[in-house]
């Protein structure tokens, strides 16, 4: 019937939108991809970037948008029949995501295993971190020609996992497990695994 091909072009329209939502948050690892990412997006429809050291000249029917530390976005668009004194409409939502991040001094070696310091951003579920293939993205700072730029990095493949502890090592595991994030939350380069086991491969194909 006609009201229920209405009703699955609604549900195909919302799968839509619900897929560029997640083809929009694959891109924005961080909140300096996000920022990026959204600025990329609002420029391709025309919004306009305002500085917060130069003085404005807003117009109606006008959008535009600013940025601050390359982390933080804001636009916003002005009606076509907008006075001053009329009011207006705020929707704000997070950049940024509880994950953990590298420590400055990040590099860290136990019993012969290459594993990465972190320390933990905001209140995470960090149980769901485990067992996971995990890669590494951010901003860096850099010296170049005597000058010190920044840029963006993303490592588009996994790079590293946060292991779980043998059962036969931790019995009480499925009892209940609290996550110290200093003594289980160092992942493990899967790089240095790889490394490891080619070498060893190698001294094999020697040997015989």
């Amino acid at each position: 019937s006609r009201q229920q091909r209405r009703q699955r072009e609604r549900e195909r329209e919302r799968m839509r939108e619900a897929e560029k939502l997640v083809e929009y948050l694959n891109e924005c690892w961080t909140p300096f991809h996000a920022v990026e990412h959204t600025v990329g997006k609002l420029e391709g429809e025309g919004f306009e970037k305002l500085s917060e050291r130069e003085t404005w000249k807003v117009v109606p029917g006008g959008k535009y948008y600013f940025t601050r530390n390359a982390s933080a976005i804001v636009a916003f668009a002005v009606g076509g029949k907008y006075e001053a004194g009329n009011g207006f409409r705020i929707i704000g939502a997070h950049t940024d995501s509880p994950c953990p991040k590298l420590k400055p001094v990040s590099k860290e070696t136990k019993n012969g295993w290459l594993m990465v310091n972190c320390q933990n951003y905001g209140g995470g579920l960090w149980y769901t971190w485990f067992d996971r293939d995990l890669s590494v993205a951010g901003r860096v700072v850099y010296k170049s020609g005597g000058k010190l730029k920044s840029g963006l990095v993303r490592v588009n493949k996994p790079i590293m996992r946060i292991p779980s502890l043998a059962i036969h090592l931790n019995r009480g595991a499925n009892d209940g497990f609290k996550v110290n994030f200093q003594q289980h939350m160092s992942p493990v380069l899967a790089t240095s695994i790889k490394d490891q086991l080619n070498r060893g491969s190698s001294g094999e194909q020697e040997s015989k």
